[in-house]
């Protein structure tokens, strides 16, 4: 064969159409790449849904306490107690459940977590004495909500979003108002029309439905689909392997963490927050709101609009949060919250009034709005170790709940009114606010943090904010 020749230019004179061999057709237009949902939006959508449920189950005792007392002729203080429990192990348990995420999988422990629920929800039907409802609803269902805490959301946040972490914080965190919205209502019927315990088989039941979507939809991380976390622009190194004893990690992280005073201010203030919100509103609103003759389905119908703007209020502060110095949203929260309580005796009425109607809304939009600058700034100062350390912080806000909740059902056990704890509540408040302003900036991340701090204290990548890859939502 002869080798073929390269053509030869034709003159100057000659047409351009002579000079040029056979047209050749036009390469058909590359359609534009279609845009694609990060996986990671899928994950936060699925943990959106575990956080509602768990938000849920853990508002049902505040509604079943006069139908408890009228059945049983157990006090409030005594029901309180299992309340208390179910706080303390909601917190204690949440650092643990960072670490043993990390060893076994977060897919895992979270079904295990829901059936938990499950069960010590169903057993609560048979219970006879004070401490089955100790041991069903204080114990079992305590575990089990404390395992799908903050440091879940802590958690997937920090596996799988770079951008927008403090929106996305926000969005999870204002799921347990939204779970309340949902089930305070429903339950509220349920125990006036069909008693206590058509109730706990709704939640029963509603605790096993939430675990198929955890079984088909959850993913570890990002790698374990060939992605980048949401926002990244580069490959990051692969995550330190655990030596699969989430005890003495979690203990260790608590030893390390308890060395620095940001860890014991960042402790303190959100040992408050849980005082003043679900150790005291969230358990004894419906029955103070009783006392003044207010029916229990008005009632957790106004603690589920509580709900509706904390939703907002939330949503709201994690924006800020990426945005807005964290300490100062922390100090501005707790002081509103502290004036709203010091008014609410003032404000309590037997039938749906606007002064009360404007302490929902206010006190509404402040509600869990700390959560998102505390994850912040537990990520700014603790690095890769955040999320048990935010475990640590939450259980300090889960161990003041706790004993503000069983306090406070002494109280009106003994004084016959709610007046006196709303009055302590909005001086902690106060000291709050001092613990807030006493944190310094401190130096971004810790031994893993990943890219820059912003203003917020969040850790994103560089650049990451607005520079995803385009081909991804």
């Amino acid at each position: 064969m002869t080798e073929r020749s390269a053509p030869t230019p034709a003159p100057a004179s000659t047409s351009v159409a002579a000079a040029t061999p056979a047209a050749t057709p036009a390469p058909a237009a590359t359609p534009a790449p279609r845009r694609r949902v990060h996986y990671a939006w899928v994950v936060a959508g699925v943990s959106l849904l575990v956080l509602l449920g768990s938000a849920g189950f853990r508002s049902t005792p505040s509604l079943m306490m006069d139908a408890l007392h009228n059945e049983f002729g157990w006090s409030l203080g005594t029901i309180s107690s299992a309340t208390s429990v179910n706080l303390t192990l909601y917190g204690l348990t949440a650092p643990f459940a960072a670490a043993l995420m990390d060893r076994f999988g977060v897919r895992l422990v979270v079904v295990c977590a829901l059936l938990t629920i499950s069960v010590g929800s169903g057993l609560t039907m048979l219970m006879r004495e004070p401490w089955q409802l100790v041991l069903c609803w204080g114990v079992l269902v305590g575990l089990g909500s404390g395992s799908m805490a903050g440091a879940f959301a802590t958690t997937i946040t920090g596996r799988w979003f770079r951008a927008r972490q403090g929106l996305v914080t926000g969005v999870l965190t204002a799921a347990g108002a939204a779970g309340n919205l949902v089930f305070l209502p429903v339950g509220a019927w349920l125990v006036e029309q069909h008693g206590w315990r058509s109730a706990v088989v709704v939640v029963s039941l509603a605790a096993t439905a939430v675990a198929v979507p955890v079984l088909l939809l959850m993913r570890e991380r990002p790698a374990d689909l060939g992605l980048l976390p949401y926002g990244a622009t580069e490959e990051e190194p692969p995550a330190a392997a655990t030596d699969g004893r989430a005890l003495a990690r979690s203990l260790r992280v608590l030893r390390d963490a308890a060395r620095s005073r940001a860890f014991w201010l960042l402790a303190g203030s959100f040992a408050i927050c849980g005082a003043t919100t679900a150790g005291l509103v969230g358990t004894h609103f419906i029955p103070a709101a009783h006392d003044h003759g207010m029916p229990v389905t008005t009632a957790a119908s106004l603690l589920a609009l509580i709900g509706v703007f904390d939703v907002v209020g939330t949503v709201f502060s994690g924006w800020l949060t990426d945005r807005v110095d964290s300490r100062m949203l922390l100090t501005v929260y707790y002081g509103l919250r502290g004036l709203s309580l010091l008014l609410l005796p003032q404000l309590m009425a037997g039938s749906l009034q606007p002064p009360i109607l404007a302490f929902v809304v206010f006190y509404g939009l402040d509600w869990v709005a700390t959560v998102p600058p505390t994850v912040a700034l537990c990520r700014r100062h603790f690095g890769e170790d955040a999320p048990i350390v935010f475990g640590w912080v939450l259980a300090s806000h889960q161990i003041g709940a706790a004993v503000v909740a069983g306090l406070a059902g002494l109280a009106r056990d003994a004084l016959g009114n709610y007046d006196l704890t709303w009055y302590a509540a909005g001086g902690l408040c106060a000291v709050a606010v001092g613990l807030c302003l006493a944190l310094r900036t401190g130096r971004p991340g810790g031994p893993g943090a990943v890219g820059a701090a912003g203003p917020g204290g969040a850790t994103s990548a560089t650049g990451a904010q607005g520079k995803a890859v385009t081909a991804e939502v």
